[in-house]
This record gives C-alpha cells, sequence and structure tokens, in this order.
C-alpha cells in the first residue's frame, strides 16, 4: 500500500512540477529585464514625454511659460533652415551608406577568400570603428588642412580642386569631405559584419550548387544574397539611423559650416538649445525627427519584411 501512494504522489508531482516551474520561470525572466525596462523608461520614455510636453508651451530662457499650441511646430516647419538640415542628412545618408554597403561587402568577399595575413588584416579594421570622434576630426584635420595637409597638398592642390586654403573651407567641399571621413571610419566596420554573415552561411547550399555547375556570379546572387539578406537589412537600417544623427564630426571639423553647408539636424538642435535658447522649437525639433524615424523604421522594416524577405 505504501509504495502504491507513493508512486502516485510521485506521478502527481510530475504533472505539477512543469507547470510550476513554467510560473517560476516566467516571473524568472520578467525579473531580469527589468531593471533595463526601469531604465529605459526614466532615461527615455519619461524626457521624451516631457520634451512634447515643453514643444507645445514658450520656453524663454528654460521657463516653462505659456501655453502656445502647435506654434512652435509651425515656427519650425516653415523655418527654410530646418528643411535645408534634412536634406543636408539626406545628402550624407545617400552618398555614405551606398558607398559604405558596396565596399563593406566587397572586403568581406575577399577576407572570406582565405587570404595571407587575414588574422593581421581583421584586427585592424576594428582601429577606425574604435578611435575616438575626436581623434578622427584631428586626424582628418591634419590631411585635409590647406596648402601642408597630406591629402590636400598632394592630391587636392595637384588636381586643381583647392588652393590654399582648406575643404572644410569651401561651401560645396566640405559636406563632400565629411563623407569621405563617414566612409573611411565606418567601412571596416561593415566588412567586419558582412565577414562575420559570410563565415557562418551553411555550406551545404554551396556543394549542391558545385554539383549542378552553377557559377560563382550565380551562388552570389541565388545563395549569398538571400541568405545574407537579414544581416545586410539590419546593417543598412543602423547605418542609415547613426548617419543621420551624425553630429561630432561635424561640430569638431565645420561646426555646421561655412555658413549652413554641413548643417545636419542634430548640429541644427544642439545650435536651437545652446546657442539661440529656443527650447521650446528645438523640443518640437526632437519630436519631429522622432516622427519622421519611427514613420521611416516601419515603412523600411515593411518592405524589407515582404519584398526582401528579410525577416
Amino acid at each position: 500500500m505504501a509504495s502504491i501512494l507513493n508512486s502516485e504522489s510521485l506521478a502527481r508531482d510530475a504533472r505539477t512540477t512543469p507547470s510550476r516551474r513554467r510560473t517560476k520561470g516566467s516571473h524568472f525572466g520578467y525579473l531580469l529585464i527589468a531593471p533595463t525596462m526601469i531604465t529605459l523608461v526614466v532615461v527615455g520614455l519619461v524626457p521624451f514625454l516631457y520634451a512634447i510636453y515643453i514643444s507645445l508651451h514658450d520656453v524663454p530662457y528654460g521657463r516653462v511659460g505659456e501655453f502656445t499650441g502647435l506654434s512652435n511646430y509651425r515656427a519650425l516647419l516653415w523655418d527654410g533652415r530646418f528643411w535645408h538640415s534634412v536634406w543636408v542628412a539626406l545628402v550624407f545618408v545617400g552618398i555614405a551608406v551606398p558607398i559604405e554597403f558596396v565596399l563593406g561587402m566587397l572586403g568581406a568577399l575577399v577576407l572570406n577568400q582565405k587570404i595571407k595575413l587575414r588574422g593581421v588584416i581583421v584586427p585592424m579594421l576594428f582601429v577606425p570603428t574604435m578611435m575616438a570622434p575626436i581623434v578622427v576630426a584631428l586626424l582628418w584635420k591634419i590631411m585635409l588642412a590647406g596648402s601642408w595637409g597630406l591629402i590636400s597638398y598632394n592630391v587636392l592642390e595637384r588636381l586643381k580642386i583647392v588652393s590654399e586654403t582648406s575643404v572644410f573651407g569651401s561651401a560645396d567641399l566640405a559636406l563632400y569631405a565629411l563623407i569621405l571621413i563617414d566612409v573611411w571610419q565606418w567601412t571596416p566596420f561593415m566588412i567586419i559584419a558582412f565577414y562575420a554573415g559570410l563565415q557562418a552561411l551553411p555550406l551545404n547550399p554551396y556543394r549542391a550548387a558545385q554539383v549542378d555547375g552553377a557559377s560563382p556570379l550565380q551562388m552570389f546572387v541565388r545563395i549569398t544574397l538571400p541568405l545574407m539578406m537579414p544581416l545586410m537589412a539590419v546593417m543598412v537600417l543602423l547605418r542609415i539611423i547613426d548617419a543621420f544623427k551624425v553630429f561630432d564630426t561635424i561640430f569638431l571639423l565645420t561646426g555646421g559650416g561655412p555658413g549652413n553647408a554641413t548643417e545636419s539636424p542634430s548640429m541644427l538642435g544642439y545650435k536651437l538649445v545652446f546657442e539661440f535658447w529656443k527650447l521650446g522649437e528645438a523640443s518640437a525639433f526632437a519630436v519631429i525627427i522622432w516622427v519622421l524615424f519611427f514613420v521611416f523604421c516601419n515603412v523600411f522594416y515593411q518592405i524589407a519584411k515582404n519584398r526582401l524577405k528579410a525577416f
């Protein structure tokens, strides 16, 4: 009789233990993510909601005044300087990101061929990305200095592109110089990311394609690109976001000049707060940029999911 009772109790414990474990595990998971979620709410959501509140008020010299409704938004949207900053960012993104993507993929394909000294090249690719913005700015300010910079003297002046002046002093060339710096800094990052993705691809589809007589180009188009699509979509999205809000390089090298030739949205937002003290318009500016990014990210996700099958 005792053995029968013991077997029944064991069976009952076996039936109830998994559910208890699932309940305990689910609560434990929430406890693990709770610090991160609380931090995001306190650091991100609360200031953003307060920015929305400020954007609807007049804020002279940091003091929240009377309610003004959408006047800050109207003033900003009717300001040509705002749209010029958006145009600068679009040009920056539209040139820098495709170049970084193409060079990154080509570099990753080269590294994936088991070339010599690959163990030395890959760690060196981390250097530009890990460099502090001030170091990058000083390096390129010296390289592109007027009449004596390494690139200015040996390339730009000999090609009659600039003469006895820095490229950062030209309203026509300063933005393209900043794009060059961004490409130099972030292309190695794209190479490393794509190289890691190529290394993780399964070998069986390639072996089957070789048996069927597929060429390297056909394997790249029909196997590599579809398998790499999720990684490529994420990397392009991250680089678009990062390039659109670029600030440090512009602030250190041109300050948005000459004039407002290189004034990106981040640079304009900085000036609205710390130079013009237009905190209401600056808050409206932040909300508008957030809305634009929210819409863009949703459209990008839907296209990548439904047409590119990246997600």
